[in-house]
């Protein structure tokens, strides 16, 4: 039997399952942001699993394949490719290949270590004839270096004198399980190997990413021989290590591997280069590489730590949450982003989706440095181009960005998503004022954010269709945040935030205007931008229909949303969760039942256009017929239950978006991690309970402690400082630890933060 067991740094399994074996190898990822692997086993293993090695980045456009062709489609929908296998160590003893699926062993565990980012597993292995072997492995992905990763493996024999063979290999011979055709995506370039060293070079399919990975060995005991194997072709390569232990007596195998990429390093130097990479490596040693990875990850946990006293499972979920964004996005290379399963799956191709700037950014403004957030932003003008040309496709002007993409091209193939969920726009273009607010750096936005916001507001103005009876403006054929609904007219969420678009663009031109006259004369001329584009922009943001009961407050989600029959979810049965594994779906399309936020996203996003008043009525309204079957829901209906005062709500639905793969919630934890969804889970903390808000320039905080922790505390990095938050049962502390002295808001009330004082306030 196999138990997760509570831990505040580690997630640990005691016990193996071969039916849970996918479960487990998704929540052992890891990653430095340039590379990541699945939590497998380093000995092989013939049983059940999705062999996980990924490269950021790297990709294969995996031709299109649907029922029937509609003009605008994209040619392909990309996948993060599973690379060259380098973990790999087969170990025979007396005879006996090791392998989980087939030999007898007890005393199972598999551990990561979050703190130090590092993982260990061990199992006392029974050999054939009864002999037992105490086996033990640790590996780690180099924050420090992020070409490197290090395994240590270690046989100790219990019983008796063996003879141990441990053949530590590469394995370009790999395939995706999600392929659309079931074809191998990588071709052979090169390989070699020697009684030191091996090497292996493979390249994609069409895209031409070519990808060098090497690797160098240390023993520790004794040495009979070695020998260089080559197979597949050469696709595999590796060094038979043959060795004895006597009674009592353990022999450890290091292995350094380096992996290099053509996105970093001359082609023809690669597979050079990651050679010596590795043996550089060697010559440095695994301890002296191990403590300046630790090092690396114990600066990302001073910044961005949350610690929470009196409740391990949510103090375990939320370190979860954090360690896993840190480990897909590194934000040295504005080229990379965030897929939503990182390096730990397949699943959604591991691109980019709205998801990274509807959460992932405020996450990584709070924790890290501004440059670190910005990439993000940078990331998207650099596809601006390419956004053009996704809107020209779909017969309108100006940018749309792809809902999916790796390289700003669309790459989704689903058309309700692809050409109908317009409203990623917004989220992109919202980022950009979620940066400048925080961090009050307009360079961004005076340089390059303002051709971004021009060509979305071409965008929108060429969507929207005037309806000259009423002098509005509507947007039609369209699906919103809740995907429960596909092209519907009005999508009050899409309407509101393409209005907010136009406006803002407008807000940013005239203050560039008088501030910046230089840098707005080279954006006209630059964008062709003509006074009459400026005064379309404002007569469409000015008329754009909003579906709404004005009297009531309440945003209708759609213009046909009213006609539906209006029941909770507390009405279904168990028998019809969840719809979408349940229902059809046409009968999902034409339900009441809401995926995630819609209404309430827009509410989250324009926080400060609406009072207490009209965020709780929606709230209400919307939150009992929301069935939250999508990861990224339950974070914005927990910021928003906090706000208006719903805490118990906010406490349960914060649980929810804690621990969705650790609890295997929505029971698809085995596919990979919900990376994005984990960025809604800090933001449920410092945006939810932390009550934190840009206002007037200024950080604002309004906490409150949930009922079941004694206390918890957060960091936030805030324009060159680092301020530490803690909140205890009836009072909150909060201390500038680095950084100039500011001025604040708490709970209203305007404080000076001088540094290494602390400032104590008695909760609301």
């Amino acid at each position: 039997m196999s138990v997760l067991v509570n831990d505040e740094w580690k997630i640990i399994q005691k016990g193996f399952s071969k039916e849970r074996n996918r479960f487990f190898e998704s929540l052992m990822s890891s990653g430095n942001g340039r590379m990541g692997l699945r939590g497998n086993h380093e000995e092989d293993y013939s049983g059940d699993t999705l062999k996980g090695t990924y490269i950021a980045g790297v990709y294969y456009p995996d031709k299109t394949k649907v029922g029937w062709w509609k003009v605008g489609y994209p040619e392909y929908f990309a996948k993060v490719l599973n690379a060259v296998d380098f973990i790999g160590i087969r170990v025979i003893i007396d005879g006996e290949t090791v392998d989980l699926a087939k030999c007898n062993f007890h005393s199972y565990m598999r551990e990561l270590d979050m703190k130090e980012s590092v993982l260990r597993r061990s199992f006392v292995l029974v050999g054939r004839d009864g002999a037992s072997y105490e086996i033990s492995s640790e590996r780690f992905i180099s924050y420090s270096d992020p070409d490197l990763a290090l395994i240590r493996y270690s046989v100790r024999s219990v019983s008796k004198d063996a003879k141990v063979t441990f053949i530590p290999f590469l394995n370009g011979d790999v395939y995706n399980e999600d392929a659309n055709y079931g074809e191998k995506f990588w071709e052979y370039v090169s390989s070699r190997s020697s009684d030191e060293t091996a090497c292996v070079t493979m390249r994609t399919k069409k895209t031409e990413f070519t990808v060098s990975s090497a690797f160098a060995w240390k023993l520790s005991g004794s040495l009979e021989s070695m020998r260089a194997i080559t197979d597949r072709n050469g696709e595999w390569v590796g060094i038979e290590i043959n060795s004895s232990i006597k009674k009592n007596e353990e022999i450890t195998l290091e292995k350094y591997v380096s992996v290099v990429s053509d996105r970093y390093y001359e082609r023809n130097e690669l597979e050079t280069l990651a050679t010596s990479k590795a043996v550089q490596a060697k010559e440095s040693g695994y301890e002296a590489l191990f403590q300046a990875h630790k090092c690396k990850w114990a600066d990302i946990w001073s910044m961005g730590d949350i610690v929470i006293d009196g409740d391990v499972p949510a103090q375990q979920g939320i370190r979860f949450n954090i360690y896993h964004l840190n480990c897909t996005y590194s934000g040295d290379d504005p080229r990379l982003n965030i897929g939503p399963k990182g390096f730990t799956g397949e699943k959604y191709g591991g691109s980019t989706y709205w998801d990274t700037e509807a959460y992932c950014l405020y996450f990584f403004l709070g924790t890290r440095t501004s440059e670190i957030a910005k990439n993000l932003l940078v990331y998207r003008y650099n596809h601006l181009e390419k956004a053009k040309e996704n809107a020209a496709k779909l017969g309108v002007k100006g940018a749309l960005y792809p809902m999916v993409t790796m390289n700003g091209e669309e790459c989704h193939n689903e058309w309700e998503i692809t050409f109908e969920e317009i409203h990623r726009n917004a989220a992109i273009t919202y980022a950009i004022k979620a940066y400048s607010d925080y961090t009050q750096d307009l360079s961004y936005l005076v340089t390059k954010g303002i051709d971004v916001l021009v060509e979305t507001s071409r965008f929108w103005v060429s969507r929207a269709t005037y309806n000259p009876r009423k002098d509005v403006y509507m947007i039609l054929g369209v699906t919103g945040p809740n995907e429960y609904e596909n092209n519907v007219n009005n999508n009050w969420y899409t309407n509101r935030m393409c209005k907010w678009n136009l406006e803002y663009t407008c807000e940013c031109l005239s203050m560039m205007k008088d501030r910046y006259p230089e840098e707005y004369k080279k954006a006209v001329d630059r964008l062709s931008l003509t006074e009459e584009d400026i005064e379309t922009f404002k007569e469409v943001s000015s008329k754009i229909y909003l579906p709404e009961d004005r009297e009531k407050g309440l945003f209708y989600q759609q213009d046909g949303f009213m006609d539906k029959e209006l029941k909770p979810v507390s009405e279904l049965t168990e028998e019809d969760l969840p719809l979408y594994k349940k229902w059809s779906w046409d009968r999902i399309l034409r339900s009441c039942y809401i995926k995630q936020a819609d209404v309430l996203q827009g509410l989250w996003f324009l926080n400060d256009y609406y009072d207490l008043k009209v965020k709780t009525v929606n709230f209400e309204f919307y939150e009992p017929m929301t069935v939250h079957e999508s990861s990224l829901s339950p974070c914005i209906h927990s910021i928003l239950a906090a706000e208006i005062g719903k805490r118990d709500k906010a406490y349960e639905l914060y649980l929810r978006t804690a621990r969705l793969d650790l609890d295997d919630y929505n029971k698809d934890t085995d596919q990979g991690l919900h990376i994005t969804s984990m960025a809604g889970t800090w933001m449920s903390i410092v945006y939810g309970f932390g009550g934190m808000r840009i206002r007037d320039g200024k950080l604002n905080l309004a906490p409150f402690k949930p009922k079941a922790w004694k206390s918890y505390s957060f960091n936030i990095v805030f324009r060159d400082r680092f301020i530490k938050i803690i909140v205890g049962e009836e009072e909150t502390s909060i201390l500038l630890q680095k950084g100039e002295s500011i001025s604040i808001v708490v709970y209203g009330q305007q404080v000076e933060l001088k540094t290494a004082e602390e400032f104590k306030l008695r909760q609301n």
